[in-house]
């Protein structure tokens, strides 16, 4: 996961035991099926709901979350069948090991897919959330906070809509239902040392500024407040932190 496992790697646990109310509506005009994930190597605190469920459209789901919860993601797969298999391939996007409910120790999700990512009372006593399209965009995510002071993480807009032709995924049908990231993509044909996963040579700040990764201002302009690539908190709304003590609940929307 990029950004919140950088940060969940200095996380301080606070020690309480205190619960947060999450909750996920689906404003979408179709079925989600939300998977979630807890990076169990960093944190061993769980949510109190399942790891994937079916949402319909205008559904809301609410759940308690433990208040040191770390390296969590939520994110929406689409198009999913599981009748026949159990597994990544049963989405068109976002599938997981696992199937409905996503494998806890491997089930992250198959990109391309819009991610909501969390690691609650971390260092300094803050949050950290952030939107992240780094592995790509499925569906319009937006992560709201009851703490009113605290941002708003986003990415609002469709990028499936104007995808470039080489970051395309499509269905069985043929629709575009994924925008890949450029490194997903692999455009550069070396995913081991490549500007657009910010791998090899250029895996520091300084060798991968996002002018080297190709289509950045494709996904940071239609998602500003979202994480696009590996170093994107240099532009200052990839990352969101709020005060712990407040212990803010927080409200992820898909389609907002």
């Amino acid at each position: 996961m990029i950004g919140i496992l950088s940060v969940a790697s200095l996380a301080v646990i606070s020690g309480v035991s205190a619960q947060r109310t999450f909750t996920v509506k689906n404003n979408c005009d179709y079925t989600i099926w939300p998977g979630l994930f807890t990076n169990l190597q960093v944190g061993t605190a769980v949510p109190d709901q399942p790891n994937g469920w079916e949402q319909a459209a205008g559904a809301t789901v609410t759940f308690t979350v433990p208040d040191n919860w770390n390296s969590g993601r939520i994110w929406p797969r689409t198009e999913c069948d599981f009748s026949t298999v159990q597994g990544p391939t049963s989405c068109a996007t976002g599938g997981c090991n696992g199937g409905l409910v996503c494998d806890a120790s491997t089930g992250t999700g198959v990109p391309p897919a819009t991610v909501a990512e969390w690691t609650l009372s971390g260092a300094q006593d803050l949050d950290y959330y952030d939107v992240s399209v780094v592995d790509g965009f499925n569906v319009p995510i937006e992560v709201t906070v009851s703490d009113t002071s605290c941002s708003t993480a986003s990415c609002p807009t469709n990028l499936n809509t104007n995808c470039p032709s080489g970051l395309q995924v499509h269905d069985s049908s043929g629709t575009v239902v994924g925008c890949n990231s450029a490194c997903n993509a692999n455009l550069n044909d070396n995913q081991s040392d490549s500007p657009n996963c910010c791998t090899g040579s250029f895996d520091t700040a300084a060798t991968c500024p996002p002018s080297g990764v190709d289509d950045y201002s494709y996904f940071k302009s239609g998602c500003p407040d979202s994480y696009v690539y590996a170093y994107d908190e240099s532009s200052g709304t990839a990352l969101w932190t709020c005060d712990a003590s407040t212990s803010p609940d927080y409200t992820l929307t898909f389609c907002p």
